[in-house]
């Protein structure tokens, strides 16, 4: 191999992996930098940068086929792992479903989505924002310690090749910044965050912002009291709310459905939500977290209401999920250099609703505002749901007193058919939600 630029390597790899053997093939290529620090009592813990390039190659040689990952970009050591790789194949069990894309299936289209930033910052300007939002944190009164602060930069490569025709790459960068702090002493001690992470630079989050965030939130879960058990109407704030837009995902993904280990296999075209209720994907929104131009396979991906008005429209698949079920991919193959292409939402997000999370709490006599989820206890075959929460008591439509050592249980069904969204939808994780009520929740607590 002579040519090593990353585009050629790919082509390169496929056609040596044909003429070893290979009936088809596809190679991907991923190259990352980043740099992170952090702080924490105002000195420097840690300052870490890596450069990393991995190398994946999947083989087929008729229904069966292999894959291997390498970061050894040596001429010899590659031709190695192809000879490898083809050996593997030709003795892997068949997988009647495993396979590229046709040339009919592969994408032409070039969508231009902001994904990349070429602003690189400096160690130092990593380091000013993370002693920033600690310095913000610690001097919020009645923060007592911290666990530090943390700034972060990414760029990423991503370059897919399959033996088809398909060549395709895009670049993503990533910025971060977050802090962690406690406030009160002793046994009476409590711990928050706030983080923000952006595709732009220009989108983070101040931090000093961050870091008041960070301490307010601590300040305010000081003296908790745990309350009893009682069946009662539960928020979820939009730092927690996004999980149950994951279960949805988690339920609907074509993987599940397939096996049939899914509570909602039987769920296309059916009404699980309330009416105007919309659960939507979308893979190119401009500086998604996690946009990008073609899915795992090669083939186009679009943005998709897999919740429409309640009614479920769509299963997350890839082309094996597909082929499996008798459908057609909706382009939500996601992959890593080492394994076989499974289906994953991108930017995946509960609609807005259309009234305040104040107006959702408003008629609540006694409720639980949920701030914080912990354990996962789901059976995603059956949908019970039940989990470690903290968060705040509702009296009388108001956020009073915090609350902790509690657990929200209940079934995904029930509690789907009863959620109702508010109007404060942010993108700020890659799963969203706005502040979302769900009536009839078991909570449990020691204050019986």
């Amino acid at each position: 191999m002579i040519k090593t630029t990353p585009c050629d390597l790919l082509e390169q790899l496929i056609s040596k992996a044909k003429s070893s053997g290979a009936d088809s093939a596809d190679a991907m290529f991923v190259e990352n930098r980043s740099l992170s620090v952090a702080q924490r009592l105002g000195k420097p813990e840690s300052i870490e940068r890596s450069e990393d390039k991995d190398l994946g190659l999947r083989v087929f040689v008729g229904k069966r086929n292999a894959t291997v990952s390498t970061t050894d970009m040596k001429p010899e050591s590659l031709d190695i792992l192809i000879d490898r790789v083809v050996s593997m194949a030709k003795v892997a069990p068949e997988d009647p479903y495993a396979r590229i894309a046709n040339a009919s299936e592969i994408t032409t289209s070039n969508p231009k989505i902001e994904l990349f930033d070429p602003s690189e910052p400096s160690a130092e300007k990593l380091i000013e924002r993370a002693s920033l939002a600690e310095e913000s944190a610690l001097a919020v009164t009645g923060v007592t310690n911290s666990e530090g602060g943390e700034a972060a930069w990414s760029d990423t490569t991503i370059m897919l090749a399959t033996s088809n025709g398909f060549k395709g790459t895009y670049r993503r960068s990533g910025h971060s910044l977050s802090a962690v702090v406690l406030a009160g002493e002793g046994q009476n001690m409590e711990r928050d965050y706030e983080y923000s992470s952006t595709v732009f630079e220009t989108d983070l989050t101040n931090p000093k912002t961050v870091g008041q965030i960070a301490g307010e939130r601590a300040v305010r879960r000081l003296n908790p009291k745990k309350p009893g058990s009682a069946s009662i109407p539960v928020i979820y704030d939009p730092r927690v709310s996004g999980s149950l837009v994951g279960h949805v995902a988690s339920a609907l993904n074509g993987s599940s459905i397939a096996r049939g280990t899914s509570f909602l296999k039987d769920a296309m075209g059916k009404q699980i939500f309330q009416s105007r209720v919309r659960i939507l994907d979308d893979p190119h929104r401009a500086r998604g977290l996690r946009s990008k131009p073609f899915d795992g396979e090669g083939l186009p991906n679009q943005k998709y209401a897999i919740i429409d008005d309640g009614y479920v429209k769509s299963w997350f698949l890839d082309l094996a999920t597909a082929d499996q079920l008798g459908l057609i991919s909706t382009g939500h193959a996601a992959r890593s250099t080492g394994g076989a292409p499974s289906p994953s939402p991108t930017n995946l997000y509960l609609d807005a609703g259309e009234i305040s999370p104040v107006s959702l709490m408003h008629n609540i006599k006694s409720g639980l505002y949920v701030t914080e989820l912990m354990g996962m206890s789901v059976n995603m075959v059956t949908g019970d749901y039940s989990r470690g929460a903290g968060g705040f008591w509702i009296d009388n439509g108001e956020i009073t007193y915090p609350v902790s050592d509690i657990t929200v249980a209940g079934n995904l069904k029930d509690m789907f058919s009863q959620l109702i969204p508010a109007n404060d939808l942010e993108f700020k994780r890659g799963t969203d939600a706005p502040t979302v009520r769900i009536d009839g929740m078991t909570v449990a607590g020691p204050g019986d």
